[in-house]
């Protein structure tokens, strides 16, 4: 018997993550899935919610294959098709399953091809896409551990322009004192910058865990921002005195 499978859609930043979320906290179903494709080597919103809702089984894009082998074990299924794919490519991933088509849209947006695709249309964030011609890049930056200050001001100047019109950026980044921070910002809407993953703290030398950045930006100048977050890194010697000094500060915590 197979589930039933939920897919979402809609344009940048419209809130499709956030929707399925709120999912996954009303219905506290025992099997659930979900699979967002198309994100290769920079899985930001499976790592997230992967750490926000353990139980739930997330899959890459290296594991399509098992995603559509789990699918009659499941007791619900949600897969999130990002705005750099076309519709049609839900079918191909599918293989001609029967799904329910939810899209997440901007109240303003009207006669869309998310409107003739989907059965039911949820009020989203109120974005103003002012960038025609935006681009998305993506980097991974796995393996490396960034200075707090230096990320939050990277961070800033990235939203305010400094590299380009940025629409949407989000990322999950290693801290020198071990957390694991999720970053977040839709143009015109207030958001919160930096969200703690419920994580344990890797205070061990360099994490292994995925950490990376995703931007979808008009003219952005990309080797500026990659040069600029490099710099945000730390050193082997850096991130073990950085270690060091959370190790002590978490013990001496501990004794108080």
């Amino acid at each position: 018997m197979i589930p039933l499978i939920t897919v979402v859609a809609g344009p940048v930043g419209c809130g499709k993550t956030t929707w399925i979320e709120q999912q996954l906290r009303l219905q506290q179903r025992d099997k659930v899935l979900y699979f967002s494709p198309g994100t290769g080597a920079v899985p930001i919103d499976q790592t997230r919610l992967a750490a926000e809702f353990p139980t739930v089984k997330v899959f890459n894009d290296s594991e399509r294959v098992e995603f559509l082998n789990q699918l009659v074990l499941a007791d619900a299924v949600y897969l999130e098709l990002g705005f750099y794919l076309e519709l049609s490519a839900v079918t191909q991933i599918l293989d001609n399953l029967h799904y329910q088509a939810i899209a997440i849209l901007p109240p303003n947006l009207q006669d869309s091809e998310w409107h003739e695709w989907a059965n039911k249309i949820i009020p989203g964030t109120n974005i103003s896409n002012t960038a025609t011609q935006a681009r998305l890049w993506r980097a991974s930056s796995t393996g490396e551990v960034l200075d707090e200050s230096s990320l939050e001001e990277f961070w800033y100047e990235l939203t305010h322009g400094a590299y380009g019109q940025v629409t949407r950026a989000k990322g999950i980044f290693n801290i020198a004192d071990g957390r694991y921070l999720y970053a977040d910002y839709v143009a015109d809407v207030s958001t919160k910058d930096f969200l703690e993953l419920d994580l344990p703290r890797h205070l061990e030398g360099r994490p292994q865990r995925f950490s990376g950045i995703e931007v979808f930006a008009q003219d952005l100048d990309e080797g500026t921002v990659a040069q600029t977050l490099g710099d945000c890194c730390l050193s082997d010697m850096a991130i073990l005195n950085y270690q060091e000094q959370t190790k002590q500060l978490l013990a001496e915590e501990i004794e108080a």
